[in-house]
């Protein structure tokens, strides 16, 4: 890896606050700065005209903004965006831009590629290289969030469902979600953060223990653990068991509405039998299920559940007391997979 200069990015404010007292200076300006890169959205220090001009040549010397380039984007026919992003050490990185009726929902990438190895799943098809810092990450929603300053948009929802397992890079994923959930930050309500997770239990314990109120989402796709198992090996440390009581634990302790995501597969895990056998195991927990549609990947020959199959498989879990929603397709014309893009720009520049 080349050497490369911190961003300014990674640090939160009280982050800001100490490393600003080493250069000798007052609280106030960790404000001053953070207002500057989160509200004027300045891409230089230079243009921080109301710093000392010595603290400017400080941060200068120690400290970039700019964390990534775009290298590639594919924009699909429901202008869902695929962003692929360059990071300082040549490593690539995705995030994508969906449009709802609630708003712009940002989903962005934590690692470099991924050691989960679930099956059916883009993400992995590149090994884990590293984390992400917090400050790369918050640089995947700056960077969108400013191409939408320019039509008077902004970033609603934030979900850490890119390429990597977000606990799998605790300390910064929690970093990043209070700088910009942070009011003198981006401002995004913690309700509106999603972290997802396939199941590492014990930082489930931690998030629990944090009392955070950013939404957490399970990556589930399996009612049972030989299925579970076989798609997600994840499930061979964490059986559901462990999870299950895990997940309890949180909701109880901190009060808070869980989802399950559930990828349907064709002939894999939406048979009726499964969907009850769904049902049963998440009834009664203040949860629902978000059903989602799967973008197939070439490399894994899983196939897509119907459209008339998946809304019999939403309805039987609805029959069996368990509220889900069926997720409507999103750049299904485009590299959408978490890790498709990315994947065929790796293959490229190996082929070159």
């Amino acid at each position: 890896m080349m050497n490369y200069m911190q961003t300014i990015l990674d640090l939160n404010l009280k982050q800001t606050e100490e490393m600003l007292a080493g250069y000798g200076q007052k609280p106030y300006r960790a404000k001053q700065l953070f207002s500057w890169i989160y509200r004027k959205r300045v891409g230089s220090f230079d243009e921080m005209t109301d710093l000392p001009a010595s603290l400017i040549e400080k941060l200068k010397e120690n400290y970039t903004i700019d964390a990534l380039k775009e290298i590639d984007r594919q924009v699909a026919r429901d202008q869902t965006t695929k962003y692929l992003f360059e990071l300082q050490d040549g490593a690539s990185v995705e995030a994508v831009l969906m449009h709802f009726h609630f708003g712009k929902s940002l989903c962005i990438t934590s690692q470099v590629g991924c050691n989960m190895g679930c099956t059916f799943c883009a993400s992995g098809l590149l090994k884990k290289q590293r984390d992400l810092t917090a400050g790369e990450m918050v640089a995947e929603v700056l960077y969108v969030q400013k191409e939408l300053d320019a039509i008077g948009a902004r970033v609603d929802n934030i979900v850490i469902m890119g390429t990597g397992e977000p606990f799998d890079n605790y300390d910064n994923v929690i970093n990043f979600c209070s700088i910009v959930n942070s009011d003198h930050g981006l401002a995004i309500g913690a309700r509106h953060i999603t972290i997802s997770t396939c199941g590492i239990v014990p930082r489930i314990d931690d998030f629990a223990a944090g009392h955070y109120q950013y939404n957490l989402a399970i990556s589930l796709h399996a009612p049972n653990d030989e299925l579970r198992s076989r798609l997600m090996p994840v499930n061979k440390a964490y059986p559901l068991d462990t999870l299950m009581a895990s997940l309890k634990r949180y909701s109880i302790d901190n009060h808070r509405r869980l989802t399950f995501e559930y990828i349907l597969l064709d002939g894999v895990n939406d048979s009726d039998e499964t969907a009850v056998e769904l049902a049963d195991l998440i009834r009664g927990m203040n949860a629902y299920v978000n059903l989602i549609p799967y973008n197939q990947v070439d490399e894994n020959g899983y196939l897509s559940t119907n459209e008339k199959k998946a809304l019999h498989f939403y309805d039987v879990l609805m029959k069996h007391g368990v509220k889900a929603t069926l997720r409507s397709r999103h750049g299904d014309d485009i590299d959408a997979a978490c890790g498709q893009l990315r994947a065929k720009h790796e293959r490229a520049k190996q082929g070159s």
